[in-house]
């Protein structure tokens, strides 16, 4: 089973540490650049809720206090995950690994 963010799960009695899906984490990496973007170009309430929410998001997926944590961990996990190879299952439609 996959999960979107860093969660406890019991096992035998043990709490174990999921690892946050690389596909998930580069979803909201993203996101919090495009909206970044946005509020660059125009501020409007709305995106900066949004903006606060992914961000919010994006600290709990990877266990962090605030964003700029978020960001290095999230590029931590996704440089790790480029290392290991392509031998694990393919991050695009096109079966390619994606990087941020």
């Amino acid at each position: 089973m996959r999960y979107g963010c860093d969660s406890y799960v019991e096992r035998e009695g043990l709490a174990v540490l999921v690892v946050p899906d690389p596909k998930v984490v580069r979803r909201l990496l993203t996101r919090y650049a495009s909206l970044q973007i946005t509020l660059a170009e125009s501020e409007g309430r709305e995106r900066v809720r949004e903006l606060e929410d992914v961000s919010y998001t994006l600290c709990i997926t990877m266990g962090t206090r605030n964003v700029h944590e978020a960001i290095a961990a999230a590029d931590t996990l996704l440089m790790a995950r480029a290392r290991r190879g392509s031998a694990q299952e393919p991050d695009s439609e096109d079966g390619l690994p994606m990087l941020v």
